[in-house]
């Protein structure tokens, strides 16, 4: 018989969304070892301490999850519970995905309590994103409308729209409807209008590698939560990510499908203003999906996007001088 922990902690964010998270992790450990005691311990991140300037100027992806690391680093958690698009496409040495969770919906929810779509947005209407693809992307499409940065947990960015701070926001399908409020979402964004980011509505188990709990192999353990689907299709989207430096602080997309044996993979990449754009398209075996990610991005570098990208660090740097 294998030996399973007798008590595990789990590391999480304090947001709702984040304990939601966590607590479905919880559910499904206590439902493959009962015996164990599951705690959450709950966390503050930088990330979510730093909530006026856009994510991309103070430091990126890795604010959300380095105070978590910490905690499993020094034995205060076994383990953490992550949206995987919050997680930088390297981890630190040590560290390691244990298993990644069956996908919710991964596209982008259209909120807004007086209009319907993006189009129905009279011009100079202003829109809320935390995301710069989520700005390239409306900006190609909808070039009328003002576009203004949208920090904050999922309840206080709702609570901006609702005060009146923005005409419509844009927030992942994937957060409203793990917290109930699907009665929100006034439109769903299609792939085809806005591909989601690299491991959008996908959760994402951390661990220390090789790290053993009650003398039990933790990624053993943590091995049947693991969604073999999902977990290929974010491999793909996340070498598209990580081939271009993937961050904040570019405009990029990645998204995968499977059917059967076959992956489809789409990517974008973007100047912040949507003015230059690269996307690309390539389907191959599920069962490569690091291959297919590599694959996609020769194509995107094809179409120049190399330059597209230092054309967004260009961006990035007139806005931080003109900030200064």
């Amino acid at each position: 018989m294998p030996q399973h922990p007798t008590r595990l902690v789990i590391a999480s964010r304090e947001s709702r969304l984040a304990m939601w998270q966590a607590e479905h992790v919880r559910a499904q450990l206590a439902l493959l070892y009962p015996q164990c005691s599951i705690e959450i311990l709950g966390m503050t991140t930088r990330g979510d301490q730093i909530l006026d300037r856009a994510l991309s100027k103070v430091g990126g992806k890795g604010l959300f999850v380095k105070e978590l690391e910490a905690a499993m680093q020094d034995g205060r958690a076994d383990l953490a519970v992550h949206s995987l698009k919050d997680v930088p496409m390297d981890l630190p040495e040590g560290f390691a995905l244990a298993a990644v969770l069956e996908r919710e919906d991964p596209r982008d929810a259209f909120v807004s309590n007086h209009y319907a779509s993006l189009a129905e947005l009279p011009p100079g209407a202003v829109v809320g994103t935390s995301s710069l693809r989520r700005q390239a992307l409306i900006a190609a499409r909808h070039p009328r409308l003002v576009i203004k940065p949208l920090r904050g947990n999922l309840d206080t960015r709702l609570g901006k729209l609702d005060r009146g701070d923005y005409a419509a926001i844009i927030l992942a399908a994937a957060g409203l409807k793990r917290l109930g409020l699907p009665q929100r979402i006034r439109g769903l964004l299609e792939p085809e209008h806005s591909l989601p980011a690299a491991g959008q509505g996908a959760m994402a188990i951390e661990i220390v590698a090789g790290r053993s709990a009650g003398g039990a192999d933790l990624a053993a353990l943590l091995a049947p939560l693991n969604h073999t689907d999902t977990s290929r299709a974010v491999t793909a989207e996340r070498t598209v990510s990580k081939v271009f430096g993937g961050s904040c602080q570019i405009p990029l997309a990645a998204f995968a499908t499977i059917d059967g044996d076959t992956m489809r993979l789409r990517a974008m990449v973007a100047t912040p203003d949507g003015a230059r754009m690269a996307s690309a398209e390539l389907s191959g075996p599920a069962r490569e999906p690091a291959e297919l990610g590599r694959a996609v991005s020769e194509l995107l570098r094809a179409q120049d996007a190399t330059e597209i990208l230092a054309a967004c660090h260009q961006q990035a740097d007139a806005a931080d001088a003109a900030d200064a």
